[in-house]
């Protein structure tokens, strides 16, 4: 009975610092100087007085751990028994501030020390717990380093400084890659379309993040002198940016629509709208990734990796839709050629109307009710499957013949139009219910990359701007939650069951065995 009445004992003492906030909160609260407090007096204070008592709870929680450790036997992952044991604290910060983790420390000489009581807490290798890894993750994924520093440290009162944030964000996607080549997708049929789309997306670096021809350049320009004010001349580059590309797959059900039906819904070009649209088929399975460490050709790559881990027997039709820019599509078809697929590649329709609203307004006044026939007529050609170069011949005649002085659009346009023609067969794609515009991928170019990465002033290194873009990706894609659980079980397995061995950790505080009572 003695041993139970210490282990009583000291359970009281563990928690009396916590229980004796606790009722001097409730004193407080019940004061006659509460009652005048407003509600945002109120609630402030009180969050941060059960901050305090959480945190003296864990801690609590933490010394009885520390004294029901017994000594156990512990052989490393190489087989080197560690026979000296000595009891060591190590600080964690969790997000009600810093506790003391009490364990017994076993060692050997020529091999690191082993600490069952840290695998049993799942600890990780540095002093920043899981949750304020989280939080940080989740915080610079919306918002600037030295925000999610700040934000964290208000509401928490947990410090974390900004290069630490930066480490803890890079550490938190460390098993991006494993997660999505292990992932289960809902299931998919035959009939669905898979859907490859990708695209380029710049991001203003540090001179040491530049790509070395990039690089060169800007070392180029600033050995030049410039007038004051230094600015830019029309088309100079600024050789600051590094392309990140972007990629997204997913699956679609057809969706046959005639010429009429995409020009009804181009609010740019119609002139009414016959009644409302039909719902389109929804993509299902979307995932959306951006990388600026990794080359283009590496990211296409593994996009027709997870669209062959979705389609290993190649039984659905492929496309992949782009904007035409030549490098990618060369990349494409190379990736096609490596992989053994057969796609059809679709070169995005609001690209097309871009340039041919430029070369409009070399014929007619922007805004301009010829202007908008104009481009409405040579969409509708090429919707109803008119060859792109016919279209582009067109052009460049009625250039010459009105003899435009101004005409650089237009020729512009029709090199466009020609060079891309076998990537332009829209009426047989609509035909066949393909998609024709690359608005997912234009979407996740502006939410996955620019509005976080391409901030006014903002500059950034490779390796941090690699971290925001896969959180990002991760928040955009819907798998945040269920990236985070599988991080947490790989961070168990590095950090603690491949240390021991067989994987076996032993347990520091048995449980306790049961006596029948009769």
């Amino acid at each position: 009975m003695t041993t139970a009445y210490q282990q009583i004992e000291q359970q009281e003492a563990a928690f009396l610092p916590a229980r004796e906030k606790f009722f001097a909160l409730e004193r407080h609260v019940t004061s006659a100087p509460s009652m005048r407090m407003t509600h945002e007096q109120l609630e402030s204070y009180v969050i941060e007085k059960t901050r305090d008592i959480a945190r003296d709870v864990i801690q609590a929680h933490l010394d009885l751990r520390g004294v029901a450790e017994q000594a156990v036997r512990v052989v490393g992952a190489e087989g080197v028994e560690r026979t000296e044991s000595r009891s060591t604290t190590r600080k964690l910060r969790l997000l009600v501030g810093n506790v003391v983790v009490p364990r017994l420390l076993y060692q050997a000489v020529g091999v690191d020390g082993l600490a069952p009581q840290d695998a049993a807490l799942s600890l990780p290798n540095d002093m920043f717990s899981m949750g304020v890894r989280r939080r940080v993750a989740e915080d610079v994924l919306r918002g600037s380093f030295d925000q999610a520093v700040e934000r964290l440290e208000s509401t928490t009162g947990v410090h974390v400084a900004k290069r630490q944030a930066e480490n803890l964000a890079r550490a938190a996607v460390v098993d991006f890659e494993t997660f999505y080549a292990t992932q289960e997708w809902e299931a998919e049929s035959d009939r669905q379309l898979l859907t490859l789309t990708f695209d380029g997306a710049g991001i203003v670096m540090r001179n040491e993040g530049l790509r070395e021809l990039t690089r060169r350049k800007a070392a180029e320009d600033a050995a030049k002198p410039k007038a004051w004010p230094e600015r830019l001349k029309t088309g100079e580059k600024a050789n600051r940016k590094r392309m990140a590309e972007v990629a997204s797959v997913y699956s679609v059900e057809p969706y046959i629509r005639t010429a009429d039906d995409i020009i009804n819904d181009m609010a740019s070009i119609r002139l009414v709208r016959f009644g409302e649209s039909p719902k389109r088929p929804r993509p299902i399975n979307k995932r959306v990734w951006a990388s600026v460490e990794r080359e283009m050709a590496e990211v296409i790559d593994e996009g027709f990796r997870e669209a062959l881990r979705r389609d290993p027997k190649q039984r659905r039709r492929w496309v992949v839709l782009v904007d035409g820019q030549t490098q990618q599509l060369a990349a494409i078809e190379a990736a096609a050629k490596r992989h053994g697929v057969e796609l059809t590649i679709i070169c995005d329709f609001i690209h097309v109307m871009e340039y041919l609203w430029k070369a409009a307004h070399c014929f007619h006044d922007p805004g301009s009710e010829e202007s908008r026939s104009w481009v409405t007529e040579r969409a509708r050609m090429l919707l109803e499957g008119v060859d792109p170069s016919q279209v582009a011949a067109g052009m460049r005649r009625s250039a010459t013949r009105q003899d435009l002085k101004h005409r650089k659009a237009v020729d512009t346009c029709a090199k466009y139009l020609k060079k891309r023609r076998d990537y332009m067969r829209f009426g047989a794609a609509l035909a066949a219910g393909l998609p024709i515009a690359s608005g997912v991928i234009e979407g996740a170019c502006r939410h996955l990359v620019r509005d976080r990465l391409d901030c006014c002033g903002a500059r950034w290194g490779v390796l941090g701007a690699e971290a925001v873009l896969k959180l990002r990706a991760l928040s955009m894609s819907g798998d945040f939650d269920e990236y985070w659980s599988f991080h947490l079980t790989c961070e168990h397995q590095r950090n603690h069951v491949a240390a021991y061995a067989n994987g076996t950790i032993p347990n520091p505080i048995p449980t306790p065995r049961l006596r029948r009572v009769k």
